[in-house]
């Protein structure tokens, strides 16, 4: 999320033409500075490629812009593959979805005024002993306001932009679209569950009653825990667009970054105890891992849990394929890592044949990281380069890419995240102790 002091006013385009307009636009935008571009290499004596053209600086921030206007499935999308693709992406690519992460506007007074009629009624100002205009935050499909009952207690109130939910299908076939026509995914990759899977799950995100529901179940699952803390929802006043729920005091997680070592230790202990036990315990998680979804209260040292709409079932074979895996890890059998991870769909067939010491190497830089002696150091990134660079290896042969299952993905981009903060601290947990634990449990199920 943006704080406010770096948010701009811009109208939601809410109807499937001006969404589709918005597009048009990007697309002919791009094509235009590839054309600029083309023209200015060819007459340098150069011969680029496509992608060369596509992936400039000035395409990159005409990307950003359109996909920060335009909110909802393409700005949620643009983030998702950010957080998930980190260091594998080409530098200009990672640039674009960087800035669609950080960048975000809030609706402007009228168009706010509006959606909360349509919820709440003309009188819904009565409701409340203060709402502030302004929002708290701003993100990928709703902006966050703080707001006063008449009884006292304050409020957070997140408010869906228009159309979001309506224009869910159009924007991602769109994205998928514009991915194609960049030509940094191969022609024969079938990326249909995958885009399903999406879409199915950004309309359970785009409704708040089910996010709502969610955030209850999480708070019953951690009452009497105090290492973590989530919003009270306030029913009254929750509807298909608007989520309404107790104010939390807390600061940002990244915050965690000058704490000493010992606090940021204890938070990503809770955090990765949690991914652990959602995993294989509630069978349920919270499958968005972006830093803004966490908060941190220094007094107490909890971590405050915001946004629920991405909580979705881990079915059971997804389950055991990750209890499988962390258990040949913990016996550190490195070809039966490699064989359970093609066996439950990590990795394709084709790619282990194909580079299978590239695999292996990957395989064993992981290993001999997290069997150090102590706790694993995720501020220690020795292993980053050994794995980026036959991570490439295997991305560049495009004829054995291999998409896993959604279910799988969906985990796994939780999994990355929570590294990625964790190394964002420079923090040292007790990884194979938790993990032998939380296997040990459910193997005991």
């Amino acid at each position: 999320m943006a704080h406010e002091e770096n948010a701009r006013h811009r109208a939601v385009p809410s109807g499937r033409l001006a969404r589709l307009g918005g597009f048009g636009r990007l697309a002919g935008g791009v094509a235009g500075g590839v054309l600029a571009e083309g023209a200015r290499r060819l007459a340098s004596g150069e011969r680029p490629k496509l992608g060369d053209l596509i992936l400039t600086p000035a395409n990159a921030a005409r990307v950003a812009d359109r996909l920060s206007h335009l909110r909802g499935a393409a700005m949620k999308l643009g983030q998702m593959i950010s957080m998930d693709a980190g260091d594998l992406l080409p530098p200009e690519l990672s640039s674009i979805l960087a800035r669609v992460r950080d960048q975000a506007y809030r609706m402007p007074p009228a168009q706010l005024d509006a959606v909360l009629r349509a919820q709440w009624g003309a009188d819904w100002r009565r409701r409340f002993r203060h709402f502030e205009a302004a929002p708290m935050a701003a993100a990928s499909i709703g902006q966050v306001h703080r707001a006063t009952l008449p009884d006292g207690r304050v409020l957070a109130i997140k408010v869906q932009y228009p159309g979001v939910a309506e224009s869910i299908d159009a924007d991602v076939d769109n994205v998928a679209a514009l991915l194609r026509v960049s030509g940094l995914l191969p022609a024969g990759l079938d990326l249909s569950p995958l885009l399903a899977a999406a879409k199915r799950q950004l309309a359970e995100e785009a409704d708040y009653v089910r996010e709502g529901e969610q955030m209850r179940l999480y708070g019953q699952r951690l009452a009497g825990d105090a290492r973590y803390v989530v919003p009270a929802l306030e029913p009254t006043l929750t509807t298909p667009r608007v989520l309404a729920m107790s104010f939390v005091e807390g600061r940002p997680i990244e915050t965690l970054a000058d704490a000493d070592q010992a606090t940021r230790d204890r938070a990503m202990t809770s955090l990765i105890t949690l991914v652990l036990r959602e995993l294989f315990a509630f069978g349920t998680m919270q499958t968005d891992p972006n830093f803004a979804n966490y908060r941190w209260q220094p007094e107490t040292g909890a971590l405050v849990l915001l946004d629920f709409g991405a909580a979705r079932e881990v079915p059971a074979e997804t389950a055991d394929a990750y209890r499988r895996l962390i258990a040949a890890g913990l016996a550190r059998d490195l070809d039966r890592i490699r064989d359970i991870a093609v066996e439950t769909g990590f990795l394709g067939e084709g790619a282990v044949a194909a580079h299978r010491s590239s695999v292996n190497r990957i395989i064993e830089a992981i290993d001999a990281s997290l069997n150090r002696p102590g706790s694993f150091d995720f501020g220690d990134r020795a292993f980053v380069p050994v794995v980026r660079e036959e991570a490439r290896t295997l991305a560049a042969d495009r004829a054995t890419w291999h998409v896993p299952d959604a279910e799988t993905l969906f985990v796994q981009r939780k999994v990355s995240g929570t590294a990625l903060l964790a190394a964002r601290l420079k923090a040292r947990v007790d990884v194979r102790g938790l993990a032998a634990t939380a296997v040990g449990q459910a193997s005991a199920k």
